[in-house]
């Protein structure tokens, strides 16, 4: 795939942007901030909204056409001036074709006004690829949602209850495609009771497709030039619910107040979605300190193993890998991360065609291949083949991730407290250790890897532990030339602090954390499968592995792969209540999921926690808080922790569905 994702754009005397696709313009010539202010926020009664909301509230605007980010700035801006401090705007806006940054920042210039808010949002404008993309912004208070990609494929993935909409995009004229029954009907199942939409247009077939959707759309006056505007509340009836096994717990009411157990990056990025939403936190670490276990490497390497076919993991990584990058950003770049890139080696005929579906299938500003001149020269070291590279990739140091997200007042962290038992008491979740009672509150999230098995037996979630050794390689003159990750079996790093890191092996029998001479030894095999370039640089055929520094930790798996990440069933009252699915899958029994109250999970992350890790950590608090879902509901459900016993009683059917 190209980059024919973004928009093409042209640019007026005026120095306004216009759509080539489209042949239309992104705003009203006239003054587009008078326009949106008209227009979309004036008939959703937005400012009287924002009044209105709850100290902890929430209001959530559905965007068609995302654009040059105009209608979202102007929103944040009246949200700021209008809200509770402690209240927060979801804003989700779809794009088929997002401006790169260059053009996004040009366009904005244009509104000195708004650049408090453009700014920020510029400052996170990176890793934008298909699919959703969950941009932090104002300390969490504002949270974008952007899906990228065409509307009628983005909106079906979407799971929010939308207060407002603002139906934009380009005129109905200039695209046709965008305004259909489709689109008017999947507004109608994102409507939350009450909402509210308004649209610039005032077409008849635009009209009448709207009410026919269950929108009471009049036509009222419109902006400048053009006579009349759409406007109008949602009246419908209510979208059908989803398998309730996949549903939305009740929302918790009462004191705001989680415990999380386990301050890996898991436990750490949970806290921090928490924390941003207004959650007291009380984090318990067993150890010393955050990120003692598989989080505590020297450098961790944002690796995307993707899939051209677009499963549910490889959805996954691409959000994550965007959510992650962007949070990278308030890191200090060379000592706690590095965008150096990651290019993963063709080593052979297999991994070739691999790779060249994968850059037939992808944008080329997330990967594309190079050929092995053109790898060697981008690695700076001689190379065997060339291979798959990604330009916006590169290392991070975890515990310097970990640290950024529980820097908030509200994450209280509490070493050296191990979980030995949970109990469910007076709508509390209690955590013992060995002298008693470690902490109390109504929510608890686990995010302690396998040590899960121990603490929920009964739960049977599959969860299983994989030694990886990595060892540290003092780094030499020739081989700080070393300019990016280099992946084949292992991989190996450009040096920080005067060393490389080298790994990671995998042993799925030992339970062993001291590290092996055997796995230095693997792991320096390994390094000349990659380069016997860097190998020599390094002079490893004089190294003793006995003599290498390193360290062993187990990362957390599921049986496919995938995270398991949300609200938790009791296991025995899930398999009475569902037991017809043992007779017949395709049933949707009426009867709500019997759910351990205010138990959630997030683990399993694998070797891929860098990226998944941290986009799983709103991902919990978007179930908690009965939030538009930071991923495709799809993947959502892929990653559901309930997936387990669900499969379990389906397989006594012999039905395949899960």
């Amino acid at each position: 795939m190209s980059d024919a994702h973004n928009a093409q754009l042209d640019w007026d005397e005026h120095g306004q942007p216009l759509s080539r696709s489209y042949g239309d313009v992104y705003f009203s010539r006239a003054s587009g901030l008078e326009e949106t202010r008209h227009v979309f926020l004036a008939h959703n009664r937005f400012n009287e909204r924002c009044q209105n909301l709850a100290p902890d509230g929430r209001l959530v605007i559905g965007e068609t056409g995302f654009g040059t980010g105009l209608n979202f700035l102007c929103a944040w801006q009246a949200f700021a001036a209008h809200a509770p401090a402690g209240a927060r705007l979801h804003f989700v806006s779809v794009e088929k074709f997002p401006l790169t940054l260059a053009d996004l920042q040009r366009a904005l210039a244009l509104w000195p006004e708004l650049a408090p808010y453009a700014d920020q949002l510029l400052a996170q404008y990176r890793a934008i690829h298909p699919g959703l993309q969950r941009l932090l912004l104002d300390g969490g208070r504002v949270l974008l949602t952007l899906m990228v990609g065409d509307v009628l494929e983005c909106l079906p993935q979407l799971d929010a209850r939308v207060d407002a909409w603002f139906l934009d995009g380009f005129a109905p004229a200039k695209n046709p495609e965008m305004w259909t029954e489709e689109l008017f009907a999947e507004l109608a199942r994102l409507s939350a009771p009450a909402a509210t939409l308004a649209t610039f247009t005032s077409a008849g077939f635009v009209r009448r497709g709207l009410i026919a959707a269950g929108f009471a759309m009049a036509r009222v006056k419109g902006f400048g030039h053009k006579r009349e505007m759409l406007a109008g509340p949602f009246q419908g009836a209510p979208a059908q619910r989803h398998a309730p096994w996949f549903a939305r717990p009740p929302r918790p009411a009462g004191e705001r107040h989680a415990l999380v157990i386990g301050a890996g990056l898991a436990g750490c990025a949970t806290a921090a979605s928490l924390a941003a939403r207004g959650w007291r936190v009380t984090l318990l670490e067993r150890h010393d300190d955050i990120a003692r276990e598989a989080s505590g490497n020297p450098q961790g390497v944002l690796y995307l193993k993707l899939s051209a076919h677009g499963t549910a993991l490889s959805r996954l990584i691409v959000a994550g890998f965007g959510h992650t990058r962007r949070l990278l950003e308030r890191l200090q770049r060379g000592a706690d991360w590095d965008a150096c890139g990651v290019l993963q080696l063709a080593f052979d005929a297999r991994e070739a065609e691999r790779q060249g579906k994968l850059a037939a299938a992808f944008p080329t500003d997330l990967l594309h291949t190079l050929d092995r001149q053109q790898a060697e020269e981008r690695a700076g070291i001689g190379l065997p083949a060339g291979g798959l590279f990604y330009p916006e990739a590169g290392w991070v140091h975890p515990p310097a991730l970990c640290r950024l997200l529980v820097q908030h007042p509200l994450i209280e962290l509490r070493p050296y407290q191990e979980a030995l038992s949970l109990t469910r008491q007076d709508d509390r979740w209690r955590v013992d250790g060995d002298n008693g009672v470690l902490a109390e509150a109504p929510v608890l999230v686990l995010a302690c890897a396998a040590e899960i098995g121990r603490l929920l037996p009964h739960a049977s979630l599959p969860l299983k532990r994989i030694r990886g050794q990595i060892s540290r390689l003092p780094a030499s003159a020739a081989s700080s030339a070393l300019s990016t990750v280099v992946c084949a079996e292992g991989y190996v790093a450009p040096p920080r602090d005067g060393e490389h890191t080298l790994g990671a092996s995998f042993d799925f029998h030992s339970d062993e954390l001291t590290p092996s001479v055997a796995e230095h030894a693997g792991n320096l095999e390994l390094l000349r499968e990659i380069s016997t370039d860097l190998a020599e640089r390094l002079d490893a055929q004089t190294l003793d592995p006995a003599t290498l520094e390193g360290r062993a930790a187990f990362r957390c798996t599921s049986p496919d792969y995938l995270p398991i990440v949300g609200p938790l069933a009791d296991a025995e009252a899930f398999a009475e209540t569902y037991a017809v699915l043992a007779k017949d899958a395709r049933q949707v029994p009426d009867a709500p999921c019997p759910w351990l109250p205010g138990l959630y999970i997030n683990s399993g992350h694998g070797s891929r926690g860098l990226i998944t890790a941290p986009l799983s950590g709103e991902l919990i608090a978007a179930w908690l808080e009965d939030e538009p879902l930071p991923v495709p509901r799809e993947v959502a459900e892929a990653c559901h922790p309930n997936r387990f016993m669900l499969r379990t009683l389906i397989r006594g059917s012999g039905s395949p569905r899960q």
